[in-house]
């Protein structure tokens, strides 16, 4: 879909559309980095805001559980809505929500009233990332939209890495409010930049709204509220209430199967997940999201326990990998549009897959390097399955289920990332416990968990690889009969 085919000066160009879609890809590319940001530099505030409030750990991990729980219970209605009403609206409505919440947060004169803005600034980052990828298709022409997934690939990469270190500067010289206050100015940037830029009248709209399925939407939000609970409460110790809010989860799981198959325009077409490709890109995400996580919550106890290595250290090495996947989405993005997007997710794989299995090989007398080299070839399999799998979805969606299907593709995602931190911290916690009662075998415990960690992690990157090789068969087969 063209953009203005001329700038909002009046001037004239050689190139007007290629000048707006760079544009609209730059707004696009802040709005990924806002959300991402968001994410990553609460997490490093977390002791601040105990010794400020004078809370517990149990209740100021909700100012990052509000802003997840919001995006993941949300990201599949805001999509719905945007398919609805225009992508254009929404959008900059999820960036003026975002940073109108980030004055708030930053402003909060208690605990509580910080989480609920936290709250309000996940649902702004759940219309953000919700429509970003929808807006791809609308931007770029097909055989660019590999390099653009790429661009919002490496923007997420950099947001992630970006948030911890920005943050630790950010509360040492200014306090803890700095960190929320610093995307003001950087909403304000994407909001101007986005008016401006992306499509005034959006064409691909239905002309057929419809009504919102209120119902279906209540009964998602509250099933992924309770999977996602179950997940996090008590770090990954399973007692009676994570025990309940599973069975509640698949209470929820029927029900709304049940509400969308009797109304007559559902939140989600179910007969939607019939298509193969489809399926097997959700489920693909889920995984990869899964395996990922583990080198988030694994890693640190790894180089710190086995390797020796202290705070500042431990923080250098975990930047290795967000700064991989940033650098390798931009290349990724070049080989998807040349080679097209199912082989290149096969490759991403089988590196994802070549990775985990060598930091499942995690051997402490090899020091860093037996660390940094397997996650390198894990990042860049992840950032090339990352880029290639959101462009083969979204460039064979129809215009008017965009951006139900980008919530689709961001809440398995964000699923993922909620089970692996839960999944992966456990088989590790379990697997480090060898009852040795020496305290010099701890370096040998950390290694034997993080060994049986990626072992877990290999067998789920096949599972991955074996759903890519049936999908690009299925895709060769449907080019076939098309030809």
């Amino acid at each position: 879909m063209a953009i203005a085919e001329q700038n909002r000066d009046g001037l004239t160009s050689a190139s007007p559309r290629m000048q707006s879609a760079g544009w609209a890809l730059a707004s696009l590319s802040l709005a990924t980095l806002l959300s991402s940001l968001g994410t990553s530099i609460a997490s490093v505030g977390l002791p601040s805001l105990m010794q400020n409030f004078g809370a517990t750990f149990q209740s100021v991990q909700w100012v990052v559980l509000a802003y997840l729980l919001a995006i993941t219970t949300l990201i599949v209605s805001a999509g719905r809505l945007a398919d609805m009403f225009g992508r254009r609206p929404l959008l900059l409505g999820g960036i003026a929500l975002f940073t109108s919440a980030s004055v708030l947060c930053g402003l909060a004169p208690t605990l509580w009233l910080l989480i609920a803005a936290r709250a309000v600034q996940g649902l702004g980052a759940a219309l953000m990332m919700a429509l970003t990828l929808a807006f791809v298709a609308e931007t770029v022409t097909k055989d660019r939209i590999g390099s653009a997934m790429g661009l919002l690939g490496a923007m997420s990469a950099i947001g992630t890495t970006l948030g911890p270190s920005l943050g630790g500067l950010l509360i040492a010289g200014f306090g803890w409010r700095a960190i929320f206050l610093v995307n003001v100015p950087l909403g304000v940037l994407t909001f101007t930049l986005a008016w401006r830029a992306l499509p005034a009248r959006n064409k691909t709209a239905r002309l057929d709204r419809g009504t919102f399925d209120v119902m279906g939407t209540a009964l998602l939000a509250l099933t992924l509220a309770a999977y996602a609970l179950a997940m996090t409460l008590g770090r990954g110790n399973f007692g009676p209430l994570n025990v309940g809010l599973l069975v509640a989860a698949g209470i929820g799981v029927f029900l709304f199967a049940a509400a969308q198959a009797s109304v007559k325009n559902p939140l989600i077409q179910l007969a939607s997940f019939r298509d193969y490709q489809l399926s097997a890109s959700l489920a693909m995400s889920l995984v990869v999201a899964t395996v990922m996580m583990a080198t988030l919550v694994v890693a640190p106890f790894y180089l710190s326990r086995g390797l020796g290595l202290d705070a500042a250290m431990v923080g250098l090495v975990l930047s290795t990998g967000p700064l991989v996947s940033a650098l390798s989405a931009l290349v990724a993005g070049r080989l998807t549009d040349r080679f097209g997007a199912h082989k290149m997710m096969v490759a991403g794989l089988l590196s994802l897959t070549t990775g985990t299995f060598l930091l499942s090989l995690a051997m402490v007398t090899l020091g860093i390097a037996g660390y940094v080299v397997p996650i390198t070839v894990t990042c860049i399999g992840y950032a090339l399955f990352q880029t290639s799998n959101n462009a083969a979805v979204m460039a064979g969606i129809s215009a008017g289920q965009r951006g139900v299907v980008s919530g689709l593709l961001n809440l398995s995602r964000n699923l993922g990332l909620i089970t692996g931190a839960s999944l992966m911290g456990a088989i590790f916690a379990v697997a480090s416990a060898e009852k040795h009662q020496s305290i010099g075998l701890l370096s040998s415990e950390a290694a034997r968990g993080m060994q049986v960690t990626f072992q877990t992690a290999t067998v789920l990157a096949l599972i991955a690889l074996v759903l890519a090789l049936l999908s690009a068969r299925a895709a060769g087969r449907t080019e076939s009969r098309g030809s």
